[in-house]
């Protein structure tokens, strides 16, 4: 009875975060056609019934991957009730007032603007773009505070169940690795632990382009004995993680800023690595850059996660749809990304056994770098 009325909470959660997302988008777009009429766009075919009822079962779907996740244990039942509500009473309203600005800047075609205190030097020049048309991209301690309630509006309430996709594969991979600090907290499943084979060392996680922190808030709840670590270009959204980070008891991640093309970590020193939601906002080189040195840094047999946007080889009836998310979002890189085969890419890296897994809008590769020869 108890686990029934828990998942009929965790539903009803997340349907009202949908219904909320869904209201607020709909009265931005009203708004905006009042305050700010958007120039006329070429017609295109409506949605088809199905492909919108597609999408809703994939929906369900993720909710439910989610709920069975916690219940085998991969991590806490809490996190299905996380949410940042701090930032969202507190800076919900500072979304209303950022749109204007975000709806004048789309209309001007703004998209390298940065205020004068904005120090630019030393970044590379694809990350110096107004990224969803955002007042000085991700360069803004305000742009970092609104982040996480923009990422949940933006996926209608489930933005966190996407990020937590990535936790099953990157527990499995460790415990394939023998490592005892893998196991979960309050694990009963057998298949969750391998005590025979169990290696005393520490895991250690890193989380490229970290952001506010919350994946690795979920990592650190589902591996609590791994070191973490977190690299970031955007110092405000890596102080907003710090803060995020020391929320929670327990060791907090270490967290650098720098660029990931070029990391500053020794050769296989990690043994799993993710990336969620970076892939899409880099032009093609970069992608295989981090790539490469996630290589580098992993450890032989370790596994690397990506987490991003859907693609058109996985869903080609959402072609339309993305297209109009790049349009709307100011994404110069997410056309390229949706056609780019990143499965190629991996294997030019040296990666094999790749799985690659859809939820809801996002897609995930799981890949293994090779365990060294004996």
């Amino acid at each position: 009875m108890n686990e029934l009325l828990t998942k009929t909470l965790y539903q009803t959660f997340h349907q009202s975060k949908s219904a909320f997302a869904l209201t607020d988008k709909k009265i931005a777009s009203q708004l905006r056609r009042l305050i700010s009429p958007p120039p006329p766009e070429p017609e295109s075919k409506p949605t088809p019934p199905e492909t919108i009822d597609r999408f809703k079962q994939r929906y369900e779907q993720l909710l439910e991957t989610d709920w069975q996740d916690a219940q085998r244990d991969i991590y806490p039942v809490e996190l299905l009730f996380d949410n940042p509500w701090e930032d969202f009473f507190l800076y919900y309203p500072a979304i209303w007032l950022e749109r204007p600005k975000m709806w004048q800047r789309m209309e001007q075609k703004k998209y390298r603007e940065f205020s004068p205190e904005i120090d630019t030097a030393g970044y590379p020049q694809y990350y110096l773009q107004n990224f969803h048309y955002q007042t000085d991209g991700y360069l803004s301690d305000l742009s970092a505070s609104l982040y996480d309630v923009e990422v949940e509006i933006l996926f209608n309430g489930v933005g966190d169940a996407m990020r937590r996709r990535v936790l099953a594969p990157l527990q499995l991979g460790l415990l394939d690795m023998g490592l005892e600090s893998a196991a979960a907290p309050k694990s009963t499943n057998p298949k969750s632990a391998n005590p025979k084979s169990a290696n005393q060392e520490r895991a250690r996680i890193l989380d490229v382009a970290c952001g506010t922190g919350r994946t690795l808030k979920f990592i650190r709840a589902t591996v609590p004995k791994a070191s973490l670590f977190g690299i970031d270009l955007s110092p405000p959204y890596l102080r907003k993680a710090a803060r995020l980070l020391s929320e929670d008891t327990g060791e907090l991640p270490q967290l650098v800023q720098a660029n990931a093309e070029e990391m500053p970590y020794r050769d296989s020193y990690f043994h799993g690595i993710t990336c969620v939601f970076l892939f899409h906002e880099l032009p093609a080189t970069a992608r295989q850059h981090i790539i490469d040195e996630c290589f580098r840094v992993l450890q032989p047999g370790g596994t690397f996660i990506i987490c991003d946007s859907i693609q058109i080889f996985d869903s080609p009836e959402l072609e339309p749809m993305m297209e109009a998310f790049a349009r709307a979002f100011h994404e110069p890189y997410y056309k390229d990304y949706i056609r780019d085969n990143l499965l190629e890419r991996l294997q030019q890296a040296g990666f094999e056994k790749v799985d690659e897994q859809t939820h809801f809008s996002s897609k995930y590769l799981v890949a293994r770098k090779p365990k060294a020869r004996v």
